[in-house]
């Protein structure tokens, strides 16, 4: 006997939902093989459902095209921190800056090493204390290092901001609608049960090859085991002899 298999993805619901409730609105209630509270449901949830996945992919695609761009910028501010950073170390070393001039960034002032700025977190801390530490040292009458300036650093270091607040915002964004669809499949898949569990209750008198095609017109999918269709398809091929 063949027998029934839920859908199991996204597309696979919102046909099932789709002609039941195509089913619900061409069959009088009287006639139709299931419950007028489940073409309620179905009016209600449907196009919430729709819209949420339509919303998470959207999100989804926004977010893939401007990670692009936003590991760019990320690459840019980091590269213009780390030449800061070394363009200073080798005035320390011509003797042109002292040593302690490392302190106004944040660093030990025998520490020639460039800090680490592979993660987010890292990036985000230094670049600050190194730009504010540059502004605080020119307030004081410092002279400027150049090539690249503090101003040029940043400029791309508050583009790598500006950057990585939009990902943020639009990656829990992302999440979130993730999330709710996954909420929504629960919910979906319990309708879709209930109301298949309706049909066929409603045409369990009918013989069984009957039932499954008037089930299947009501979005129900029958699948065949291992071996049936063949059988089948013997049996319709064999030859009467009466």
């Amino acid at each position: 006997m063949p027998y029934r298999r839920l859908p199991n993805t996204d597309a696979a619901r919102i046909k099932a939902m789709e002609t039941a409730l195509k089913k619900g609105k061409d069959i009088p209630p009287q006639k139709l093989a299931y419950s007028a509270r489940n073409i309620v449901k179905l009016q209600q949830f449907l196009p919430r459902f729709e819209q949420n996945i339509q919303l998470q992919r959207q999100t989804q695609t926004s977010h893939n095209k401007r990670s692009k761009n936003y590991y760019e910028v990320q690459h840019k501010a980091k590269l213009y921190l780390t030449h800061f950073v070394r363009v200073m170390n080798m005035a320390v070393i011509r003797g042109e800056l002292p040593e302690s001039i490392r302190q106004f960034y944040g660093l030990e002032a025998d520490d020639s090493n460039v800090p680490s700025f592979n993660s987010e977190c890292d990036l985000i801390k230094w670049g600050h204390s190194i730009i504010e530490g540059e502004e605080k040292r020119l307030m004081k009458g410092g002279s400027p290092i150049t090539n690249p300036s503090i101003a040029v650093v940043k400029v791309w270091f508050e583009k790598f901001l500006e950057n990585h607040n939009f990902h943020k915002t639009i990656a829990k964004r992302a999440s979130d609608y993730s999330e709710k669809t996954c909420d929504m499949r629960v919910e979906a898949d319990e309708l879709i049960l209930d109301i298949w569990n309706e049909v066929e209750s409603h045409f369990k008198e009918l013989p069984e090859e009957r039932k499954r095609e008037e089930c299947e017109k009501y979005g129900l999918v029958y699948f065949f085991r291992k071996g049936e269709l063949e059988k089948i398809k013997n049996n319709v091929e064999r030859p009467s002899w009466n």
